[in-house]
């Protein structure tokens, strides 16, 4: 990953719309989604220099205890800060289409979904079809 890529003002542009777009509750320093805008423009510079030194570090999460979708109990719940949540988005930004091509990714997870979920009902083609990758198509073809 090239950290210019990360910290190319159109890379963060869109990282900070990300998160304002996703909204969500502020971290341990209180900052809610509202305020990163002048966060950023305040602190901005510090912020690069510390990413670009290695020296920035993470503020902890925040841990809240939120309810199981099964109604037993509950679960904690990390709660980055929001500004931890727009350097995790533009480096995310950078390194999905690096390690996870868009198309035949998408192709793959959705092909291997569909054979798992044949599988588990063991209806037809539960076993031996679906998802071939070694032989049986042309190159270049998911299935």
């Amino acid at each position: 990953m090239e950290l210019e890529q990360v910290l190319h003002r159109e890379n963060l542009n869109r990282a900070w719309r990300r998160v304002v777009s996703n909204g969500g509750a502020p971290g341990v320093d209180g900052m809610p989604v509202e305020a990163l805008k002048a966060y950023l423009t305040e602190h901005g510079p510090r912020i690069r220099e510390g990413l670009t030194s290695g020296t920035y570090e993470p503020q902890p999460v925040r841990r809240v205890e939120i309810p199981k979708p099964d109604g037993k109990g509950t679960r904690m719940l990390g709660i980055p800060t929001v500004l931890d949540r727009f350097i995790q988005q533009a480096i995310l930004q950078v390194l999905t289409p690096q390690v996870d091509p868009p198309l035949q990714s998408e192709q793959l997870r959705v092909s291997a979904g569909q054979e798992r979920a044949r599988r588990a009902q063991g209806g037809p083609g539960a076993r031996g079809s679906g998802l071939r990758l070694g032989g049986g198509h042309r190159p270049g073809e998911v299935l």
